[in-house]
């Protein structure tokens, strides 16, 4: 991993010679005090003592805006009576001495994970590690090539040339991933895609399905369609220029870039033009997709007069039918078209983790709520007993203008839980549903309760949903609007 310096330090970022002066200062500090000082002193790490994680109290908009007491200390040092000034700070402590010691901390980078690497990372690791992770880059444009996902051409005199980044990650087995994504952000709409709209199953549907798999006991089966956008087809005539680090030998990097034939992951059609072709390969193998929800697909078998059922989002395919054969026959046939991963009997769909025994089907999220907890910093929180507390009631904010930085962050925490409430915490769905009306302008009330929501979670992470399939009550639903007691309607 390629050392980096980080904006932890409390006095903002510094250049790398005021660090390495810093490190110097190590030196002073054990001359005068290292070996005299009364007070007990925390063993030291390599490369100097951590710091806080967070000192509101401190500046942090330059290097320009240090205290009146590290100037003493600077002015101290040096000086020929440095050496008392400094000892009577470490004997009178308060303030001033904390001081001193925050300006002699050595910050130790954060280490950045994979995803966030560059490609120029990666070229700055040991040998051994960028082997492999040049062997995953060459693995990714061997399959575009493969899929004739490009052709290099002479850029065209006037034509928009879009980005392209490298995206690395590594899977739960160990394997290195490389991934070329387009900048789609760059692109132009009427001149680089026109219609952008994707259909996807909607969670209802995926709960119904799997309701009807446990009353009628249903054999369910997953697979997972390998590089699904791949396989999109392009109208439009897009140009991308070379990935970095690989280019087409004997000819001007500059002067040539890949004129796009089918879609690339990171543009803004990408979803549709799959969805597209996924469509038309699905009713010749005898699919219809239902008009309430593109993404169920029905089949006919007219030999046994019984279904096929097909649920497909995105990447991810149910296939599900009361015999086993019926169902391994269609999967073959989708998986001779589309280059897939045979997933066996459904253990898992939308990070929902899907349990049998006998014609019970067990649904909870408990990994991704980990996730979600840990995104939201609240892992390690208290439980509480409700979602909200008893008689809270949200209102509008009074601020005119939303602070950007904590809008975005009670999106993300409002995001995550709707999607918990969605897959299988239908007990929280009133609140996140409340929760969601503020998340255009939202208060650090709202922020705060929003948090409340995950304190509750941390109490209930094993919750999950029963299908009893055994009880033969058939389908229930109810439900319930109070439009009279919304203060903000």
């Amino acid at each position: 991993m390629p050392e980096h310096y980080t904006d932890l330090n409390v006095y903002g970022e510094k250049h790398p010679v005021q660090v390495e002066k810093d490190i110097k200062r190590q030196r002073d500090w054990r001359k005068v005090v290292g070996e005299e000082s009364s007070r007990p002193r925390r063993q030291a790490i390599p490369g100097g003592v951590p710091v806080p994680d967070s000192v509101p109290y401190y500046s942090s908009e330059g290097e320009d805006s240090g205290s009146d007491s590290e100037e003493e200390v600077d002015d101290a040092l040096g000086s020929p009576s440095g050496d008392e000034e400094v000892a009577r700070l470490s004997q009178e402590g308060g303030v001033a001495f904390f001081d001193f010691l925050i300006s002699k901390a050595i910050v130790t980078p954060k280490e950045k994970g994979p995803k966030e690497w560059t490609y120029r990372d990666v070229m700055g690791l040991p040998a051994g590690q960028l082997e492999e992770w040049r062997a995953a880059c060459q693995c990714e444009i061997e399959t575009l090539l493969k899929r004739n996902v490009f052709d290099i051409v002479e850029c065209p005199s006037g034509c928009r040339v879009i980005k392209n980044r490298w995206v690395f990650d590594v899977k739960p087995n160990g394997r290195k991933r490389a991934r070329l994504v387009a900048k789609g952000f760059s692109q132009v709409e009427g001149m680089d895609f026109d219609q952008i709209f994707s259909p996807v199953v909607r969670f209802e549907t995926v709960h119904l399905i799997l309701t009807l798999a446990a009353l009628e006991g249903w054999y369910t089966s997953g697979l997972d369609v390998r590089n699904t956008y791949l396989y999109g087809e392009l109208d439009e005539e897009i140009y991308m220029e070379q990935p970095e680090g690989f280019h087409t030998k004997g000819i001007e990097r500059e002067k040539h870039v890949l004129q796009l034939r089918r879609a690339l992951y990171g543009l803004k059609q990408a979803g549709l033009a799959w969805w597209q072709v996924l469509k038309k390969s699905m009713e010749e193998l005898g699919f219809i997709n239902l008009d309430s929800d593109a993404g169920l697909f029905m089949c006919l078998d007219e030999a046994s007069q019984m279904f096929v059922i097909a649920v497909v989002y995105v990447d991810d395919a149910i296939f599900l039918r009361p015999k086993k054969p019926a169902v391994d026959t269609m999967k073959q046939r989708f998986m001779k078209r589309w280059e897939s991963r045979d997933l066996g009997e459904l253990t898992e769909f939308l990070h929902m983790r899907i349990g049998r025994a006998g014609q019970n089907i067990f649904l909870d999220q408990a990994q991704y709520l980990q996730t979600v907890l840990e995104r939201c910093g609240m892992q390690n929180a208290k439980a509480v007993p409700t979602p909200l507390p008893a008689g809270y009631a949200p209102t509008k904010s009074l601020d005119k203008a939303a602070n950007p930085e904590l809008r975005s962050r009670y999106q993300t925490v409002i995001v995550s839980l709707l999607y918990l409430m969605l897959g299988t915490r239908p007990n929280i769905s009133f609140v996140v549903t409340k929760m969601a009306q503020f998340t255009a302008n939202p208060a650090e009330d709202h922020l705060k309760h929003a948090l409340y929501i995950c304190c509750y979670l941390v109490g209930t992470p094993n919750y999950r949903l029963t299908y009893n399939g055994a009880a033969g009550q058939g389908l229930n639903a109810c439900t319930d609007s109070d439009w009279a007691s919304d203060v903000n309607t």
